[in-house]
């Protein structure tokens, strides 16, 4: 394998890891969806659905990076 290619692959495997750890912190925020959900708080419910969605947004930027 050439050394471009293995930075190519270096660079995508630091974004995987980037992914995963950004996955990491948006489950956490469904669990806590769920747990809020269960007791009905509508306020604290749409807050933590926008913090997913700034989560879901960081790991679809990081795909296009992947697929370029």
């Amino acid at each position: 394998m050439n050394i471009v290619k293995k930075k190519i692959i270096k660079k995508k495997l630091k974004i995987l890891d980037q992914i995963e750890n950004i996955r990491k912190k948006n489950n956490t925020k469904w669990m806590d969806l769920c747990r809020l959900a269960i007791t009905l708080d509508h306020k604290k419910s749409s807050k933590i659905i926008s913090e997913i969605n700034k989560y879901d947004t960081q790991i679809n930027t990081l795909v296009k990076k992947l697929t370029k």
